[in-house]
């Protein structure tokens, strides 16, 4: 092959190889700017309105005042030693709740006999609010760390039971069968065929489950804190201080955004074996 030929190949090759990765960017950036659409929207409608002193301070302060808020606990260290609590007290209920639904989760999935056993009482505990559990809670434990991890645990621990146990059921027949034909142990089956095309449901699951332990911890740390940034609302709310009940909340919902990517980023890169779909 002379060199001019190689040269063409090459660069026919490298711009191969680039239109995947252009055509993987320009919808993710497309994506993007339409999700920042409704936010700058309300972002610059909540401006508009506190410069022509539309909306009390009272009831809604203006964004530089909240960003303002924002600084100020981020300098004197008290947002930021807040959202450290908070984090640690989900990534802990998040940790264990998320681990107990997936183990039970697979085994119901896995045996009708222990589905037909436990779903009617699950499925019955299940519709109780989360925070309904929080009397008998206290009286077992107190108002301690542990009522905390365990509200927040067991928040996580539905959805993600429901999925996991749903995802485990719906893999495909086939699948199952080619592992019969290959003679798969039980745990080849399990990690090789169930798993991971279960893999969509579970991280469903996990996500609900997630966004229900954020949204518990800010409850419980409304009733039973004296830190946190459900705490900080709760504070900023009986001063009357509605910028940093906002600032707090702008925290919570950012972590939640940058986690929720997370775990889409690792359902992604679990999911890379299934095939694309033709374009």
């Amino acid at each position: 092959m002379s060199g001019g030929q190689a040269a063409v190949q090459t660069g026919h090759e490298d711009s191969t190889s680039a239109a995947p990765t252009r055509r993987r960017i320009l919808p993710a950036a497309g994506v993007l700017a339409l999700g920042l659409v409704v936010p700058l929207g309300l972002l610059t409608a909540w401006t508009v309105a506190a410069l022509l002193d539309q909306l009390p301070e009272q009831i809604l302060p203006p964004p530089w005042i909240v960003f303002d808020t924002l600084l100020e606990g981020l300098q004197d260290g008290s947002l930021l030693s807040s959202t450290v609590t908070s984090l640690e007290r989900v990534a802990e209920g998040f940790a264990a709740g998320a681990l107990a639904g997936l183990v039970f989760g697979t085994a119901v999935g896995l045996s009708k006999t222990l589905r037909e056993f436990v779903d009617p009482l699950f499925l019955t505990l299940s519709q109780v609010p989360t925070l309904g559990w929080m009397p008998i809670v206290i009286l077992i434990v107190g108002i301690d760390e542990g009522l905390k991890i365990i509200v927040i645990g067991w928040s996580a621990f539905i959805p993600v039971v429901l999925n996991t146990s749903q995802g485990v059921r719906d893999v495909p027949e086939a699948y199952v069968e080619l592992s019969r034909v290959l003679s798969f142990s039980r745990w080849s089956k399990l990690t090789m065929i169930v798993l991971p095309s279960a893999v969509p449901s579970i991280f469903t699951g996990l996500r609900e489950g997630l966004a229900n332990g954020w949204q518990t911890l800010v409850a419980v740390e409304l009733i039973a804190s004296f830190e946190g940034l459900g705490y900080l609302m709760a504070y900023g709310r009986q001063l009357f201080q509605l910028e940093l009940v906002l600032s707090a909340m702008i925290v919570v919902g950012l972590i939640g955004l940058v986690i929720h990517g997370l775990l889409t980023l690792a359902e992604n890169h679990l999911q890379r074996w299934r095939p694309e779909t033709p374009q």
